[in-house]
């Protein structure tokens, strides 16, 4: 089977030490990827949705992850000092509100484990979002969360 464009390009900028997971089971793989492409079609700006995405990856640890959407940020022009400070977007002066409300929304929704803290969180953040952006949001977060564990779990790591 041929794999999409979008595939191909994935293996040319991941060193993969385990299974190559995108040859393997393209199909699924691209279920991953539309999701992805859904979210960047959404009305959410993408510069938010890297943001939303490094630190997805920084929480989860994924350092092709973290490589890709660092690089994919600093093409469309985001500072970086904005990004390092990505890590630590509460006490840094680059967030607006809104981008402040997604950083929490991502970190409260990939540590889910504490259930009362979502109901205040969530209060916060649909003051920046309407219905169909949080929606959109919460699909940005899972789609990271989702590409994350599977980069993650077969050890894919930025080629040098």
């Amino acid at each position: 089977m041929v794999l999409p464009a979008v595939n191909i390009t994935h293996q040319r900028r991941v060193k993969m030490s385990r299974l190559n997971y995108a040859s393997i089971a393209p199909q699924g793989f691209q279920k991953l990827l539309d999701a992805d492409k859904y979210v960047f079609a959404s009305s959410l700006e993408e510069n938010l949705i890297h943001l939303v995405y490094l630190r997805v990856s920084q929480i989860n640890g994924c350092p092709y992850c973290v490589d890709k959407h660092w690089q994919d940020a600093t093409k469309m022009g985001v500072d970086a000092r904005k990004l390092n400070a990505v890590i630590i977007w509460r006490d840094a002066p680059f967030f607006s509100l809104r981008e402040r409300a997604a950083l929490e929304w991502a970190e409260t929704m990939t540590h889910p484990a504490a259930q009362d803290v979502i109901a205040p969180v969530y209060d916060r953040v649909k003051k920046e979002f309407d219905d169909k952006e949080m929606v959109d949001l919460t699909l940005a977060i899972a789609t990271m969360n989702a590409l994350n564990r599977v980069a993650i779990g077969f050890h894919s790591v930025p080629a040098a």
